[in-house]
């Protein structure tokens, strides 16, 4: 009997607007997270630690450090038959068209997938969630309740709810009834889930809750197939609301940390959320690890430094300063009696050699990192930033000012010191 296959599709596509500056140079998935990682190794590692090592991530903008992430990172055994492969849009005889959306994205690569037996599934994920789910479960939960769609949904307090998907399930957890984005509160209340959805919850307690789609959907292979023959351009908005009374659709209620990092405020938190002592998302889990690019950098190096609760990637060198509340990405440096607190720093993508730190002195500009006698608070440093000495960098009580044109923005209140930025020394930006 011929094995089905699992299909796993990472949906990156879209421009990123809402966490712009920080995909002004990279597609959403690239964003560097937690140090070390990108949001493109989340939903990959869900999949590869269900056993599912068929991967493709669909993708239009801003590529070129995708592609390079995901060849240096994962590399399978030829035996086994698993990859993950980037989709791009492309101009084909049938069409020359980028991606009207995360369905109409599917329906341009089907060709692409061949997963079109009997008992197939395709498993469709967001590039730009922070979560562990075992995709396995997932499947087990589909085929035992005989749906031909299953949605992974999170059961939220009724005041998280708005913006978000919603759906209304009976006890059998079959869908009923989906609302995309609703912001009248009756209309939430309306939604409120009933024991059946309680059962599967920790500890629900006696709050109100309703279940928001995670964008996260199984779909046997013919369901998707006979969905995506219609106009529709997006799963959210047209393909699973079309659905409804014509093909079976049952939710998936996980009960655990998920966080959507769509805008820079919740990539922020998110980030800084991982230094607490016990943080929500565990990325020291040795059962579900988190896979990543092998850099084979040093150790960090940390002199006369004062550090209260702070993550470090590899080949910091951190000299006399203050670190609190942040996390240093690779090759990050903080240079002395430098303060740093509510920072997220990616780091750079190289060390400096002598020769480059000669040329910055004859250029007159700051070496990668973070000068002397410096105060960053509240920011994000994005990748190779230069900041010189004396300088001071505090949104607090700032507007925002984002734009595109600017390299050192605030957005969300957070902010944003834009990739390859320099900042000269003496520069000020607080109230």
């Amino acid at each position: 009997m011929k094995k089905r296959k699992v299909i796993c599709i990472i949906m990156g596509g879209g421009r990123g607007s809402r966490l712009s500056p920080l995909t002004r140079d990279r597609c959403k998935p690239a964003v560097p997270l937690a140090g070390k990682y990108r949001l493109v190794d989340i939903p990959i590692s869900n999949c590869l630690n269900s056993g599912f090592n068929q991967i493709f991530v669909l993708s239009q903008f801003n590529t070129a450090s995708l592609h390079r992430h995901i060849q240096e990172s994962y590399k399978f055994d030829p035996y086994a038959g698993g990859f993950v492969d980037i989709l791009s849009a492309e101009q084909t005889d049938k069409s020359d068209n980028w991606y009207q959306g995360t369905a109409d994205a599917v329906r341009q690569n089907m060709h692409h997938f061949q997963g079109n037996s009997e008992g197939d599934l395709y498993v469709i994920l967001s590039g730009d969630q922070l979560f562990r789910m075992d995709l396995e479960d997932v499947v087990r939960e589909h085929d035992a309740s005989g749906a031909e769609v299953t949605i992974t949904a999170k059961p939220l307090g009724l005041d998280e709810a708005e913006g978000l998907g919603l759906m209304r399930v009976n006890d059998n957890l079959e869908v009923t009834e989906f609302v995309e984005k609703p912001s009248d509160s009756k209309v939430i209340r309306g939604l409120a889930v009933g024991d059946s959805v309680k059962n599967k919850m920790k500890d629900p307690g006696d709050k109100d809750y309703c279940l928001a789609s995670m964008g996260i959907y199984i779909f046997n292979a013919k369901t998707l197939i006979e969905a995506l023959k219609t106009d529709a351009t997006d799963f959210g908005k047209e393909i699973i609301p079309g659905m409804l009374g014509q093909s079976k659709m049952c939710s998936y209620v996980f009960d655990d940390y998920w966080e959507d990092i769509g805008t820079v405020k919740a990539f922020f938190d998110s980030n800084i959320r991982l230094t607490d002592p016990v943080p929500p998302f565990n990325f020291f889990d040795e059962d579900a690890r988190i896979f990543t690019r092998a850099r084979f950098l040093p150790a960090s190096k940390i002199n006369s430094c004062v550090i209260n609760r702070a993550t470090l990637a590899d080949g910091c060198i951190v000299t006399d300063a203050k670190i609190n509340h942040s996390t240093l990405g690779v090759r990050s440096v903080v240079r002395d009696q430098s303060l740093l607190e509510n920072v997220v720093m990616m780091g750079a993508d190289n060390f400096e050699t002598l020769e480059d730190l000669k040329e910055n002195k004859v250029l007159q500009r700051p070496d990668y990192g973070v000068g002397q006698n410096c105060i960053v608070k509240n920011a994000i440093l994005d990748k190779n930033v230069r900041i010189g000495n004396n300088v001071v960098l505090d949104p607090t009580g700032l507007p925002d000012n984002f734009g595109s044109d600017v390299d050192v923005a605030i957005r969300d209140g957070v902010l944003v010191v834009c990739k390859d930025t320099i900042v000269p020394n003496g520069f000020v930006l607080k109230a």
